[in-house]
């Protein structure tokens, strides 16, 4: 898993650099806000690669005698950490936009910004599903969060293409209007990656899919007659559960126990993102 996530992210943080210096050398050649701003947004994606990167390396260490339940939550840390970035940048893109807007300082952009950002729509939109395909693969958060990172550079990308076409078609204002639309989403994508992080940091319940996928695997075991308790809680990406279920109180000590272990291998067997069950017998 690991070695296959800090690939991706090895490869789009190259592709990165490589696109933040064309957006930002066009957008400074090419007269364009739009596209500077939209540079400085890639350039970020650089920095949040990095941290990335970093917190994936962190994450999945093995267990260790101060660190007993592992190191997932590190990827959890980094994530908040890019959403910050993206906060902060969102909020220079957009008060530099306004500043220039209030103050009139309107220029026309030339072609050569048109093309930056025709080029940095499909390339960053490629990004995105390559990021997130291995981002769901392994659900890792911190590759989320990476991977809708470039989803956002494309949206503003096409925010970009959009507000420099209409500023060469006469609307002096729309270069401007579209960087400051751009940090909006920016700042909108940083705090929704924040909030999905801050949950899995405070030990939230699993969503209603998994919980009913718990139930259908328990419930299918023999001698399992019924669930009396069901917790989860996700730890970074990973699930702990801790179970109690109803089993015929005439069966042996063995018996029982061996209906737990079996619980216990099945749930951890066939849901992945389990990482620990804790089953409990109730004899009735």
């Amino acid at each position: 898993m690991e070695k296959n996530c800090i690939k991706v992210s090895i490869v789009t943080l190259i592709i990165n650099v490589i696109l933040s210096i064309l957006k930002i050398l066009s957008g400074l050649i090419g007269n364009s806000s739009a596209m500077i701003s939209d540079g400085v947004h890639s350039f970020s994606d650089v920095v949040s690669t990095i941290i990335v990167i970093i917190g994936l390396k962190i994450s999945n260490k093995d267990s260790d005698k101060k660190h007993q339940y592992g190191h997932e939550r590190f990827e959890n840390v980094a994530s908040i950490i890019l959403s910050f970035l993206l906060f902060v940048t969102g909020v220079f893109i957009g008060l530099k936009g306004i500043e220039n807007l209030y103050n009139n300082n309107y220029v026309v952009p030339t072609l050569l910004a048109l093309i930056a950002a025709i080029t940095s729509i499909i390339t960053k939109e490629w990004m995105y599903w390559y990021t997130i395909k291995t981002a769901k693969k392994y659900n890792s958060d911190a590759l989320k969060a990476d991977a809708w990172h470039h989803r956002s550079d494309a949206i503003s990308s096409v925010g970009s293409l959009i507000g420099i076409f209409l500023t060469i078609k006469g609307l002096k204002f729309m270069d401007l209007l579209t960087s400051i639309l751009i940090a909006i989403i920016i700042i909108k994508t940083a705090i929704d990656i924040f909030i999905e992080s801050i949950n899995k940091m405070t030990d939230t319940s699993c969503n209603d899919k998994t919980i009913e996928e718990i139930e259908t695997i328990v419930l299918k075991i023999k001698g399992v007659t019924g669930i009396d308790l069901l917790k989860t809680r996700v730890f970074g990406n990973k699930i702990y559960v801790d179970l109690e279920i109803t089993a015929d109180k005439n069966m042996t000590f063995e018996e029982s126990h061996n209906i737990a272990h079996l619980v216990h291998d099945e749930l951890e067997n066939k849901i992945i993102d389990i990482k620990h069950c804790m089953v409990h017998i109730n004899p009735k």
